[in-house]
């Protein structure tokens, strides 16, 4: 026997007697559940699982071991949680599963010949979007305003919005991310748009006679060092790209130029002078097809959700525990200030999996009462390219 294959004996020496003590511990755990039942006891104690980690860490004399003993003794706890709720069979009592109930009791199938509404131009990216998840004979319109496309849909105006809520370059779009939680409406897909900008002008108009460029500030953001280049060149931030190739196609200003996709060239007569001018060419915007009420569609296999938080320590993490103890793969974490909040944050979360699936109400209560407050944004299936 190696040395390896020594040290592989004991630990599997320890792991005969932890099994059995763990399935010990478990076995009271369950009477702790059918306690709580009887007496109308939540299953989830905060102060108490604080204070078990607490008391564990202590043991630790070594800082590394004691973050160590805490992160084992989170998941015991997160194992032991699941556990009592299948006992308690906990109902509609968290504030936020029973909205995802009502969610789920209202939900519609995917509408037929849908008109989708998106912000910007038409040739702009998220029309392009718009086409690509709906196809390219939808009926789609823009608007000038994030504002105005989450109103369309709050005024049955039109069926979906197509929206933009992250780009691979400059991060996400914080204005959506805001409105979303401001508006009671679901996540039902996303769809993806390579970004390639180009230098776009009048027919005849040569790179030396600009002294204007006009585009979206995210545009002027992915092309900054092309534009470096250009340092007499002024740079005009406008609502959306398309709508900055609309605009010089319109004021046939011959000292203007817009970065827009090609779409949006061809669409407002516009020569290409440059393409593709964005320094990343690893670049996309990433939309997501938002609809008034929820839907679950066929594929779906990932999980939208916003959530905030109490002011204390350790909140975040204990819930990021959730995920890992149900083996659920958290994909995307992003946080938000709440206005009139200092200081105080509210977070969204995706993560794989299906709300239908069983076991996950049981993740949905975790959440909930781990949170502030719970709010399940979609249930799509993530885009395949």
């Amino acid at each position: 026997m190696t040395e390896l294959e020594t040290y592989r004996a004991q630990i599997d020496a320890i792991d005969s007697r932890l099994v059995p003590l763990f399935l010990e511990r478990m076995a009271v755990t369950q009477k702790v559940g059918e306690y709580k039942k009887a007496n109308g006891i939540p299953v989830l104690d905060s102060g108490r699982e604080r204070q078990v980690i607490a008391d564990k860490t202590a043991l630790a004399p070594d800082p590394f071991e004691k973050a160590d003993v805490a992160s084992l003794y989170e998941s015991i706890m997160a194992i032991s949680r699941r556990q009592q709720r299948r006992v308690v069979r906990e109902g509609t009592g968290d504030p936020g599963f029973a909205r995802w109930l009502k969610a789920y009791e209202w939900r519609r199938d995917p509408v037929r010949a849908p008109h989708v509404v998106y912000q910007g131009e038409p040739g702009a990216y998220s029309e392009e979007a718009a086409a690509g998840f709906f196809g390219e004979e939808v009926r789609s319109q823009g608007l000038p305003w994030f504002n105005d496309v989450f109103e369309a849909l709050a005024q049955n105006r039109a069926d979906y919005a197509m929206l933009p809520i992250e780009n691979s370059s400059t991060g996400s779009i914080r204005q959506v991310y805001d409105l979303l939680a401001q508006y009671d409406f679901s996540l039902v897909g996303e769809w993806q748009v390579k970004v390639e900008h180009c230098l776009a002008a009048l027919p005849g108009v040569g790179m030396e006679d600009i002294k204007t460029v006009y585009s979206h500030e995210q545009g002027l953001m992915q092309c900054d060092r092309f534009l470096d280049g250009h340092p007499g060149w002024k740079r005009t931030p406008t609502l959306d790209t398309a709508g900055s190739a609309r605009q010089v196609a319109h004021t046939k200003d011959r000292t203007a130029a817009a970065i827009c996709s090609k779409r949006a060239a061809k669409l407002y007569g516009l020569n290409i002078l440059a393409c593709p001018i964005n320094h990343n060419t690893a670049n996309f915007t990433r939309f997501m097809a938002v609809s008034p009420r929820l839907e679950l569609r066929q594929g779906r296999d990932r999980i939208a959700a916003v959530f905030s938080l109490p002011h204390q320590s350790g909140s975040l993490h204990e819930i990021l525990t959730v995920f890992a103890v149900h083996g659920l793969n958290l994909v995307k974490l992003e946080s938000r200030p709440i206005p009139d909040r200092g200081w105080e944050y509210r977070f969204f979360v995706e993560f794989t999996g299906d709300l239908t699936a069983p076991g996950m109400d049981g993740v949905l209560h975790e959440l909930d009462q781990l949170s502030a407050d719970l709010r399940i944004l979609g249930n799509f299936k993530g885009y395949e390219p």
